[in-house]
């Protein structure tokens, strides 16, 4: 049997009704493309490896005993995908037709780049952010949408009409078309990220070995940002602790601690302003009184005084 054209790859916990959704997309918009799918079940217990082996029957499904992580767990997959092309999903995204298509034209006729990611989509149709820069100092210390503004070319995103791909630093992860190619060449995910920057990370390391890396905003992809992750403490805390790996490991030390003290300064300014809300409104704004109780944990965290 001839090695498929794409191997599509889902990581899920605990996301069944999200995953039959994410991989029916899959089979209604592939078209004529060749493909084989693989999921890995990071230990959910809501049945989403069952629902899988029923309903996906054609696809390959690696179940772990344990949570391994979202690095890891795409990494068993790479370990055993045939495609030349590696179509990475998350659970809570589903494919317009096309879309995939669109992404593996654009890589078969872009030779020199290694990931080319879409557009996102929020269920409305608006768009989500799908572009990623490298973090820095300044990304950090200034305003994002700011950078954006004031330098759309280094900084493109989701706030322009862009009539054609455009080249970035890194995509959002939650689709993104990889050549196995620059994967052998590069190396596969760090596993020391457990989840969040992961990608980034892989960007950066294609970037330095000279690929290059796209957003081909005609592929579109909807996305239900954030439900296969959550966002209580232990998400944050995962966030930050991801954030700190890439700093030091690039970057070094000291700027690691330089990114941790402006990190700190910004969260204590949102407790800060988060308190004089919560005794503003005596305390009757739920919203609020969990806010701050979010950046009073963090702020412990990031003080040593608290584990997730």
């Amino acid at each position: 049997m001839n090695d498929p054209d794409i191997s599509v790859i889902v990581v899920s916990y605990n996301t069944r009704d999200l995953l039959r959704d994410c991989l029916a997309s899959v089979e209604a918009t592939m078209g004529g493309l060749s493909y084989e799918v693989i999921v890995v079940d990071n230990a959910s217990a809501d049945g989403s490896a069952a629902m899988v082996a029923a309903m996906f029957p054609r696809a390959r499904l690696i179940v772990n005993d344990v949570n391994r992580g979202f690095a890891a767990a795409n990494n068993q997959a790479f370990a055993v995908m045939r495609g030349r092309y590696a179509l990475l999903l998350n659970s809570d995204a589903v494919l317009t037709p096309r879309a995939a298509l669109i992404l593996f034209d654009f890589m078969e006729n872009h030779p020199e780049a290694a990931m080319a990611c879409g557009q996102l989509l929020n269920a409305d149709g608006t768009k989500q952010n799908s572009i990623a820069a490298f973090p820095s100092l300044l990304t950090l210390t200034l305003n994002m949408p700011l950078l954006e503004y004031l330098f759309p070319r280094r900084f493109p995103s989701k706030r322009y009409e862009h009539e054609g791909p455009v080249e970035v630093d890194s995509g959002i992860g939650a689709c993104l078309m990889v050549r196995r190619s620059a994967m052998d060449r590069v190396g596969w995910f760090d596993e020391d990220y457990f989840f969040f920057f992961e990608e980034t990370d892989w960007a950066y390391r294609m970037r330095r070995a000279g690929y290059k890396v796209y957003h081909v905003p005609q592929a579109r992809i909807y996305h239900l940002q954030g439900q296969s992750v959550g966002h209580r403490l232990p998400s944050r805390i995962a966030f930050y602790k991801a954030r700190y790996h890439y700093f030091r490991k690039w970057h070094g030390p000291l700027y690691c601690l330089a990114v941790r003290v402006v990190v700190f300064c910004r969260l204590l300014v949102d407790f800060l302003l988060t308190l004089g809300g919560v005794v503003a409104t005596l305390g009757l704004a739920r919203n609020l009184r969990r806010r701050l109780s979010l950046y009073g944990s963090l702020l412990l965290w990031h003080c040593g005084l608290l584990r997730p």
